[in-house]
């Protein structure tokens, strides 16, 4: 061969395999957002606009990405998680993580006119990175999903602060320093009494998915639950995984993840694992 003598470059690469028999997740965070969402000025605390954004990209990963059976994300983060039996890409890291990350940023630009309205996008664009992780058991799984969701929106007490806060600023027409001072040290039944009784506002009819964030994944098409590989958009054949036609509609739901109920109703979701 011509370029043999070069290919010994090749012996630099490295090529990491995420262990066999265990969950992939791969999160996605934007970076810089907090510049990117005061240069095209986002509602606070909670943009209705971005967030749809968000999962629509999310969405669209799915919907590219039949190997992914759940994905959850709140804020600018996503995480992907693909099951056990997963051998896409032979479980090479590198390549699945490249590929959802720049899978979700492509949907995430093309897609932002369409939600985005009248903020045209200019340089530095919006861009994400991300981390794969393998989880060995369910429990492990589970414990991750509940860790996201606590973290982020603290068990939607965080989103209740944020919700209090800029509703001082903007309806109370207090400054940032005196709308910190006003609710520090509050508890969480203090700020939803700060809510409905200066502004009438019932936290608890704030939409869920300022919350609890977004969760995707594909309905069940089996009246008791199924992991069926074909359903999912998948073929096993001769221990290789090839795509299919999907038949399981992907859908969004902003509900407690936390909680054992999620996954009672839901028993597809991971059933074969």
């Amino acid at each position: 061969m011509a370029n043999s003598k070069y290919e010994y470059v090749k012996s630099f690469e490295l090529s990491p395999i995420l262990l066999p028999n265990t969950y992939i997740v791969v999160r996605i965070d934007g970076r810089g957002f907090h510049k990117l969402s005061s240069k095209y000025n986002f509602d606070k605390p909670n943009d209705g606009r971005a967030l749809g954004l968000m999962n629509a990209a999310a969405v669209a990963v799915l919907e590219e990405l039949p190997e992914i059976r759940l994905a959850y994300g709140i804020s600018d983060e996503y995480s992907f998680v693909f099951d056990r039996p997963c051998k896409l890409f032979e479980r090479r890291e590198s390549k699945i993580l490249t590929t959802v990350v720049s899978t979700f940023t492509a949907h995430y630009v093309n897609m932002w006119p369409s939600y985005m309205t009248g903020k045209p996008l200019t340089p530095p664009l919006p861009s994400f990175d991300g981390r794969a992780v393998a989880y060995p058991s369910l429990q492990n799984l589970r414990d991750y999903m509940s860790w996201r969701q606590l973290i982020e929106a603290t068990g939607h007490i965080n989103n209740l602060y944020n919700t209090a806060f800029w509703t001082l600023v903007q309806l109370g027409n207090m400054s940032t320093t005196q709308a910190e001072a006003e609710l520090k040290g509050t508890l969480a039944a203090d700020k939803n009494e700060i809510l409905f009784s200066r502004f009438q506002i019932n936290y608890n009819n704030e939409p869920g998915m300022f919350k609890k964030g977004s969760v995707i994944y594909r309905e069940d098409n089996h009246e008791h639950g199924s992991a069926d590989s074909e359903d999912w958009g998948l073929k096993l054949h001769g221990g290789k995984e090839r795509k299919r036609p999907l038949k399981a509609k992907v859908v969004i739901e902003h509900v407690d993840i936390i909680k054992d109920d999620f996954w009672i109703k839901r028993p597809w979701l991971f059933a074969a694992t």
